[in-house]
């Protein structure tokens, strides 16, 4: 849409006339086309918004997907004012997946060494 109308300003188009030469028809035709689809995707993309406001499940667990592995997972949701209390100890590369699944938790680091 945009580049369209650049192309018609630098062949010499004049900005916001209703009424144009006939030279500029067809790229008017093809941004005007354009800014159809951008609405059309807009109202898809606003109606998916509204659905899943609307009808989506509410997250009822703090990982919802059960393999988080970062520290953004480790805490409760919705996070706290303070999301940790004291600095959280870092034992492997995914403390928050160890936290879920100890048995099969990553290797330890020691000495920056695995």
């Amino acid at each position: 849409t945009f580049l369209v109308q650049h192309w018609l300003g630098a062949e010499g188009m004049p900005r916001r006339y209703a009424d144009y030469a006939n030279e500029f028809t067809a790229l008017n035709a093809i941004s005007s086309a354009g800014a159809f689809l951008l609405g059309v995707s807009t109202l898809f993309f606003l109606y998916n918004v509204y659905a899943a406001l609307r009808h989506a499940p509410q997250v009822a667990a703090d990982d919802p997907w059960g393999y988080g592995n970062s520290l953004e997972w480790a805490t409760s949701c919705p996070p706290p004012r303070h999301n940790f209390t004291a600095i959280p100890r870092i034992r492997s590369e995914r403390p928050a997946f160890d936290l879920h699944h100890p048995p099969s938790g990553a290797r330890e680091v020691a000495g920056g060494q695995r």
